[in-house]
């Protein structure tokens, strides 16, 4: 029996879970911009009571790794490590785009088939990295990684092969990007309404935890895959 904090701040989404041998037993989630830091640890705070645990009984703590937002992926993992510090627990690396896929295919086992497709099934979570890119993977159903992860621009010709040969579902906040330019395509399917969170760890973090899969809590850093570019200040009267 395992108790895992699941932490998922990648995104917009400030998401938070805690799971008992792999079972969900709490959630608490927003989607309120720019809040991470002010909501994270009152999320914390909140689950453990009313889940009546102390924090000692805690076994590990998983954190959404990455890729994503720079801030949020930072206030995700500080967070994480100052937990697994204080307590001396195991810290668990997600990434942030395998949970998406395994949340993409729990949504889709768990709703009504509109079609039955003759060709393989691809899974494509995306977020969105800014500008014209998004981070994206491909995985099959069974969460086998089929591409490796990536930054990229959206064009006519993304996906070449894949999106010929297979239907692909792409989900989360950088799929719009995608829906512009493929939208037409017979081969793309897209799911409204799709978020990351940190429900979506759970599996992943339990089958970590029982391969006794952990991180280096001093020197793991979360997976950016782009460097942070800051942007100019505005600053009244100031000229560059």
């Amino acid at each position: 029996m395992a108790y895992i904090l699941h932490i998922e701040t990648a995104t917009q989404v400030c998401s938070v879970a805690l799971s008992n041998s792999g079972q969900l037993i709490g959630l608490r989630e927003s989607n309120k911009k720019n809040a991470h830091s002010s909501l994270i640890t009152v999320f914390i705070e909140e689950l453990m009571r009313s889940s009546g645990l102390a924090f000692a009984s805690i076994d590990a703590v998983a954190v959404s790794k990455g890729p994503g937002s720079y801030t949020g992926l930072r206030i995700g993992v500080s967070t994480a490590k100052g937990i697994c510090y204080a307590l001396d627990k195991p810290l668990i690396a997600i990434s942030t785009l395998e949970s998406m896929a395994a949340g993409m295919i729990n949504e889709m086992e768990s709703g009504t088939p509109s079609e039955t497709p003759s060709q393989s099934i691809l899974i494509c979570p995306m977020i969105d990295a800014r500008r014209m890119e998004v981070y994206s993977a491909l995985f099959d159903q069974n969460l086998h990684p089929v591409r490796e992860i990536q930054a990229e621009v959206i064009t006519g010709d993304s996906f070449g092969g894949f999106i010929k040969d297979n239907l692909i579902w792409f989900a989360g906040d950088g799929s719009e990007k995608c829906k512009t330019v493929l939208g037409h395509h017979a081969n793309a399917r897209f799911m409204e309404d799709f978020s990351p969170s940190a429900k979506y760890m759970i599996n992943l973090a339990e089958a970590k935890f029982q391969r006794s899969e952990f991180e280096n809590v001093a020197y793991f850093e979360p997976f950016y895959l782009k460097d942070f570019i800051p942007g100019i200040p505005r600053v009244k009267g100031l000229r560059f």
